[in-house]
């Protein structure tokens, strides 16, 4: 019966995403309540078939598993219910994710499986006792009021090993759509986050669209293929976003943006659960207690974060944003969100060309490598990034729909920069290296050449950002020219003079080079593990090794026998 109803519902095409999830737990508790009538009677009292985690919260994708707990008050036929309901369910082919507890057995549970703890949070009667069903959930729901501060340490690490498991959701262009950092994993914990103390205030509307693009997604996705799979690859993409009538590219952006509003609303419930613990530690490092300690101009390091000094004015300082930011990534603070707050309200384009000191901040977050890329993201959600540097928006949450990247085209671009910091030192400008980092694929905006394109953008945005004729032209070059290398390198002959010629004449002068060089193998390390290897490495070093030979005046070096 559950099969054909199932398959029904499937097969409609007025149902999709959230909505189907719905009827098909509805139907689903229909038949659940047949099962259990069929094995205790219609009346009872010391027995409840409940659900927990996503099917307690009344959804249920296609393959998703059934997470029931019978519950019971010292049945002593229990045994024989539990037979009668599970059978059927094995047989009907969804899977199951069974328990059977007494009362005291759920807390037990709940103390040897943090999974179970957080599951009991959404929990429901499906059928029998609705009172007993009721109970145990109260109990289940004080027990983690009172436990959940000891957990807490363990939940967080496994949080954080899922995350390095499975990526950020937002940035990523085959997410997991359930365990990566920014997923529905996140967004459900907010339910048990919640709960301490205030932690996180009730859902928005930004976060309540989120949550629906995903589950939208998860429940066509497994529909469309057929499989339990919460991993959204690339072939499959075109299929989901037919199905949620769009196309894959503002699938993909629309995930990146629910991606980051998850992020956004779990990294502050964390906040703000660990704030209490930091308060009252002082001594060992600036502004771990109340009083504030002054960092620079306009910030202060109060209650263990970056924050504005008093009457410091962001409207009157355009380098606050980028100096907090930087300057939480030198401390291994975060920003505050009073600060946050003030930077969003006050966020605007610079009237004019930018003056030196902002440059030279935006130079510094670049600087701090992989670590800026948190910062970054902070200030990208605050509008900040945008309001500094308009052609960003072109490039935010833009899919690059092939196996060899990895990344959107924004978050392939800050992890050049991560990669780039790294190689400053073999540069005489690491500024102008980790400027056409970030650039060199600006022009990537889904029409004609992205080289063509992020060429003509650079040449208008590096004068206005303050560079000078010679620097811009720098840095247009090495946009113009980010490919060069590579392709000559894995494609020509490297012992023909004229290819070297070629790529000297191109190139124009050893500091360009160099650069190039650099750049080159940031971009290949950030784009994926195929696009740099050893074999390419030593075909650039032997390239860029006989163009500077060429390029200083002396002759290239003899080719091996």
């Amino acid at each position: 019966m559950l099969r054909a109803a199932r398959a029904a519902l499937l097969a409609r095409s007025d149902l999709r995403g959230r909505d189907l999830a719905v009827e098909l737990a509805a139907i689903t508790d229909a038949w659940l309540r047949e099962l259990f009538g069929l094995a205790c009677g219609e009346a009872v009292s010391d027995v409840a078939l409940v659900a927990v985690g996503g099917y307690g919260r009344g959804e249920l994708a296609p393959g998703s598993d059934l997470d029931l707990v019978l519950v019971h008050r010292n049945r002593a036929d229990i045994g024989r219910v539990a037979d009668a309901i599970w059978y059927p369910v094995w047989d009907s082919g969804v899977r199951l994710d069974h328990a059977v507890r007494s009362l005291r057995e759920v807390g037990a549970a709940m103390d040897s499986d943090l999974r179970v703890a957080v599951g009991w949070l959404d929990a429901r009667t499906v059928a029998g006792s609705a009172a007993l069903g009721s109970e145990a959930a109260q109990a289940a729901t004080a027990k983690w009021d009172a436990r959940a501060r000891q957990w807490l340490p363990a939940l967080r690490d496994r949080v954080a090993d899922r995350h390095g498991a499975s990526g950020d959701l937002a940035f990523l262009l085959e997410p997991d759509l359930k365990d990566s950092r920014g997923g529905l994993r996140d967004a459900h914990l907010l339910t048990a986050l919640g709960r301490l103390g205030g932690a996180f205030e009730p859902v928005g509307t930004g976060l309540e669209r989120a949550v629906r693009v995903l589950t939208d997604t998860r429940v066509e996705l497994q529909r469309t293929t057929g499989r339990p799979s919460d991993r959204l690859a690339l072939q499959d993409q075109d299929a989901v976003a037919g199905a949620l009538g769009t196309d894959a590219d503002t699938l993909m952006a629309d995930l990146a943006d629910a991606g980051r509003e998850v992020s956004w609303a779990s990294d502050q419930a964390w906040r703000r659960v660990a704030r209490p613990a930091r308060r009252g530690r002082r001594g060992r490092r600036p502004g771990t207690g109340w009083v504030a300690d002054p960092i620079e101009p306009g910030l202060v390091v109060r209650d263990g974060e970056v924050t504005l000094a008093y009457g410091a004015d962001p409207a009157a300082d355009p380098t606050l944003a980028l100096r907090a930011a930087a300057a939480s990534v030198e401390l291994g603070l975060e920003m505050s969100v009073p600060l946050l707050g003030a930077l969003a309200r006050c966020a605007s384009p610079p009237e004019r060309r930018w003056p030196p000191e902002l440059l030279q901040a935006f130079s510094r977050l670049l600087g701090a490598g992989r670590m800026a890329i948190p910062a970054w993201e902070t200030l990208d959600h605050q509008g900040v990034v945008v309001s500094l540097l308009p052609e960003w928006e072109a490039v935010r949450n833009r899919p690059q729909r092939n196996a060899y990247h990895r990344f959107t085209v924004d978050r392939h671009l800050l992890e050049t920069v991560a990669h780039a910091a790294t190689l400053t030192r073999r540069v005489d400008r690491p500024d102008l290296l980790l400027l056409g980092a970030l650039f060199h694929d600006i022009g990537k905006r889904g029409v004609g050449d992205h080289t063509d394109a992020g060429v003509a953008l650079v040449e208008r945005l590096a004068p206005r950002i303050g560079l000078d004729a010679e620097d811009s032209r720098v840095v247009t070059s090495m946009v113009r020219h980010h490919l060069l290398l590579p392709e000559v390198a894995t494609r020509r002959d490297l012992d023909d003079p004229a290819t070297i010629e070629t790529v000297a004449a191109a190139v124009g002068d050893r500091e360009t080079l160099a650069l190039l060089g650099a750049l080159s193998e940031a971009d290949a390390r950030a784009t994926g593990p195929s696009a740099w290897t050893p074999w390419k490495a030593a075909l650039l070093d032997r390239l860029v090794t006989r163009v500077d030979a060429v390029l200083a005046g002396r002759p290239p070096p003899t080719p091996p026998p």
